[in-house]
């Protein structure tokens, strides 16, 4: 008789087994079918116009916030950048790398619009003592810079070497 009861209570199992299966293959059925029926309802979004929102959220500098900008020598003096970088920094400027230009033999400080903003570079060149004639645009999406300073031969002449000079003789 022991045979019969473990038969039994096996073929039990196996049959409560199946059913719990089937009522969960169920519930899985309708909350497919849930989410099916909800986004053939639900008014779509394009999603092109999300991508390129949100490029541009993140691209775009706010107005009148601090700018972001790149310091190259291009005149081939040892720690004139560094200098360059600690003056605009003094000047609420936000120097996010520094570096050699590609040549070293630039005769006249430049700035160089990278974000489409020419009153933006124009400001950067007024606080280092630049000429706006010599605020160029070349603008590239790849770079997030609003600026790029290249300090020429003629670094002597501008703002942050001349108050450097100036604090040195005038303790």
């Amino acid at each position: 008789m022991p045979k019969a009861n473990s038969g039994e209570f096996v073929t039990k199992f196996k049959n409560y087994s199946i059913n719990i299966l089937i009522v969960l293959l169920a519930v899985i059925t309708i909350y497919l079918f849930y989410n099916l029926f909800k986004r053939l309802t639900t008014p779509h979004q394009d999603i092109k116009t999300q991508v390129v929102d949100s490029t541009t959220y993140l691209t775009k500098q706010p107005s009148g916030g601090t700018l972001q900008i790149d310091v190259q020598n291009g005149c081939g003096v040892s720690g004139i950048a560094d200098k360059f970088t600690e003056f605009l920094r003094s000047k609420g400027f936000d120097v996010v790398e520094m570096g050699n230009f590609t040549t070293q033999d630039i005769k006249t400080t430049m700035v160089i619009d990278r974000a489409g903003n020419m009153k933006n570079a124009k400001r950067v060149a007024a606080s280092i003592g630049v000429n706006d004639k010599y605020v160029i645009q070349q603008m590239n999406k790849n770079y997030f810079l609003d600026a790029t300073v290249v300090i020429g031969k003629d670094y002597q002449d501008l703002l942050p070497f001349k108050t450097q000079v100036e604090t040195q003789t005038n303790p």
